[in-house]
């Protein structure tokens, strides 16, 4: 997953403002309690902090990759 496709995603699965408020002041803690912007700063990958985002704001997994996306596969670890 791209940062781009992230935010896509935040934008249609839970509206621009309130998906832009998520990732500014949501502490996550599953990535030791940072926001989304933080984790991403730190290079943590989009679809790592997606999927803790959505885990923590109970979005199931049949809603979270929206419309037309298709979950992307895990990064190789």
């Amino acid at each position: 997953m791209w940062e781009r496709e992230f935010w896509q995603l935040l934008e249609e699965v839970f509206g621009r403002s309130y998906g832009r408020a998520l990732a500014q002041d949501q502490a996550i803690a599953a990535l030791d309690n940072r926001t989304v912007l933080e984790a991403l700063a730190d290079g943590v990958e989009p679809r790592i902090v997606w999927n803790y985002l959505c885990d923590q704001m109970d979005i199931s997994d049949d809603l979270r990759w929206g419309a037309d996306h298709n979950a992307p596969p895990l990064p190789a670890s």
